[in-house]
């Protein structure tokens, strides 16, 4: 991961990251639980992971990617990102842990998924630094806060 730009440090950015972490832990543990064959505990943990990655993505396509979008640089960057959003929520609603074919479909996006952060924090994050203006971030921001009702953002720093 990239620590150069200093992108981690906007409170925003710090955000998504931080949702990023939560969502490879939650990945992370179903997929311990699928290896050890408790079907039952990692599917309890699939509806909070769906959660999870619901808000984020909402946060990041109505607040950072609508703003990058006016870009035409980003469009087709962005649109792909969203694509694999659709993708692994279609994905999470439709699995069946009792089909070998699903968890291993599962397991795969997951490795997805980690692929997927980093062209957002190698790539996107970085970039937004130099293409928004402070009106962007502010509505950037306005988005995260209404996607997540009730949750306050990381402190400047």
């Amino acid at each position: 991961m990239c620590h150069y730009c200093g992108c981690r440090e906007i409170p925003l950015i710090k955000d998504f990251i931080r949702e990023h972490e939560a969502a490879t832990d939650l990945t992370g543990e179903v997929a311990r639980l699928l290896e050890a064959g408790d079907l039952a505990a990692a599917g309890a943990l699939l509806p909070p992971l769906a959660a999870e990655l619901a808000s984020h993505w909402r946060g990041e396509e109505r607040g950072l990617f609508r703003v990058m979008r006016g870009d035409p640089e980003f469009a087709a960057y962005i649109d792909a990102l969203e694509a694999e959003h659709r993708g692994l929520a279609e994905l999470l609603a439709g699995t069946d842990l009792a089909s070998p074919t699903d968890r291993a479909a599962l397991l795969t996006a997951f490795a997805e998924l980690r692929e997927h952060i980093a062209k957002e924090e190698d790539g996107l994050f970085p970039a937004s630094l130099i293409a928004l203006t402070a009106a962007d971030w502010d509505a950037s921001m306005a988005a995260w806060q209404e996607a997540h009702p009730g949750r306050r953002p990381s402190a400047p720093g």
